[in-house]
């Protein structure tokens, strides 16, 4: 039913940051928690942040303490900011709920972090 758009990948150098925005078609308010993930080439794709509707976050222990999830359910966006970049981060990364359904996933954002 909530549609979501990933934006603001590029490419990066390593130790730079970037501001991923997830938009919402409708209301995040309906959704219990909303999470980020990412799939770098030849991997599966894996959930890295996580938020619920109360505000509280939970990270992947790759990015726990250089990435932070944030919401605004007035805008019906969600966002990560992501800091200290590293080679490892480049992937696709995509926004879905913290229970994704099959076929909800959108096309991502790509991460390029350079060396």
């Amino acid at each position: 039913q909530v549609q979501l758009v990933e934006s603001g990948g590029g490419l990066v150098q390593a130790g730079g940051s970037l501001r991923l925005s997830c938009a919402a078609s409708g209301s995040i308010l309906s959704i219990n928690a909303m999470g980020w993930y990412r799939q770098a080439p030849g991997k599966q794709r894996v959930l890295v942040a996580l938020i619920t509707s109360d505000g509280s976050t939970n990270y992947a222990d790759s990015v726990k303490g250089r990435f932070t999830i944030s919401r605004d359910n007035a805008k019906n966006t969600v966002y990560l900011q992501m800091n200290s970049l590293k080679p490892e981060d480049t992937a696709v990364y995509y926004c879905n709920a913290g229970r994704p359904r099959p076929g909800s996933w959108g096309q991502g954002t790509q991460v390029t972090v350079s060396s």
